[in-house]
């Protein structure tokens, strides 16, 4: 990169904006951003374009300076640099990573007296800003105000309610949808496995497959949640079916969703065999199954999962924890679960939950018990 800027310096071309754009989209390419920075700053003498301007804001968004990508569009503003309409997503993106929202209505009134904010995309990222931030009347009002939609702002309005909790009003919105993609239907049918309304989740899937609109790993996933609530050995069995002969790889995903099915409607067997023909497990997948043999009897089993799972390298959780301490009750081993309980929170400095508090209050009862027979 060094190389490459010192030979455009030789050439007296460090003046040519061109050269000197495309300097800067291969320092973000390579994440060189400090040293995009440095290049920006020798320019400024010469009036860097706008373009110039927003390249640099979206590197420092897309590499995770969201802060700097702000302070850079204050420097733009008060330099008097005019915005134009790729300015204000930018900016706005970077007030969403940083939770920013004071900023991004600062952005938005400026967008709308600078005759930018007819936008589509700037809509979609404002709106997802607000919903983010848990301030849904907002976004919603941003919708309302929209000449124009496209999918994307429907599947952001729809998944943005829902995460707020206003689920009937996403279900309204959903229904008067023009045309619905695989996101929309699967926010709509997660949204109804996880607010009591597993039976709704199977409706929409119906209804999804009379659009022919293709399910995707998240679809079934839900769906199994779905299948948990309502403890249907049956229909979790034919969504595992389902998956196979349509061609989805049983990866991490859906694996772990499928152990967690089957835990809780009660066969445990199924679990342990999607577990054991898994090819790659994370860390979720381990506490799954080690939380589902505790939960199902089998304290011994469980440990020694978790004893595998150490020998896999992988870091234990506060979830871990909780699994372990259920199994070692299990086994009602009142001094191993208390061994456990230190060695974890010390060694992996994993902090305690109440649901560890409770676990340790069953413990002391227990070992009290012991001692006291």
């Amino acid at each position: 990169m060094k190389q490459i800027h010192a030979k455009i310096i030789r050439n007296g071309l460090d003046k040519e904006q061109l050269i000197v754009t495309n300097l800067l989209r291969l320092c973000s390419v390579y994440r060189k951003i400090d040293y995009a920075t440095l290049v920006f700053h020798q320019i400024q003498e010469q009036n860097p374009q706008t373009f110039n301007w927003n390249l640099l804001i979206r590197s420092y968004n897309s590499n995770g300076y969201s802060h700097r990508a702000i302070l850079l569009y204050n420097l733009m503003i008060c330099r008097g640099v005019a915005p134009d309409k790729f300015t204000f997503p930018f900016v706005i993106k970077a007030c969403l990573d940083c939770s920013c929202v004071g900023k991004a209505k600062e952005v938005q009134a400026f967008a709308i007296k600078s005759g930018f904010f007819r936008d589509v995309y700037l809509e979609n990222v404002l709106m997802d800003l607000y919903f983010k931030n848990h301030f849904p009347d907002d976004g919603l009002k941003v919708f309302d105000k929209m000449r124009g939609r496209n999918v994307v702002s429907w599947t952001t309005v729809i998944a943005g309610l829902i995460s707020c909790g206003k689920v009937d009003v996403a279900q309204k919105l959903f229904d008067k949808m023009p045309v619905r993609n695989v996101v929309s239907w699967t926010a709509m049918i997660n949204a109804c496995a996880r607010s009591g309304k597993p039976e709704k989740a199977f409706e929409l899937f119906a209804k999804m497959q009379l659009e022919n609109v293709r399910p995707n790993e998240y679809t079934l996933v839900s769906l199994l949640i779905a299948c948990a609530e309502l403890e249907s050995l049956k229909l979790g069995q034919w969504i595992h079916d389902f998956a196979i002969k349509n061609g989805f790889e049983i990866g991490v995903f859906l694996g772990t969703a499928l152990i967690d099915m089957y835990s809780k409607c009660g066969n445990l067997e199924n679990a342990k065999r999607v577990f054991d023909e898994m090819e790659s497990k994370s860390l979720a997948t381990w506490n799954s199954m080690i939380t589902s043999l505790g939960v199902h009897g089998c304290g011994e089993e469980a440990l020694a999962l978790f004893a595998k799972m150490q020998m896999a390298n992988l870091r234990p959780d506060a979830i871990t924890l909780v699994g372990v301490l259920c199994a070692c009750l299990q086994t009602n081993n009142p001094e191993s679960a208390l061994a456990y309980y230190n060695y974890l929170t010390e060694h992996y400095n994993i902090m305690p939950s109440t649901d560890h508090y409770t676990s340790r209050v069953e413990i002391h009862c227990r070992s009290n018990k012991v001692a006291g027979s």
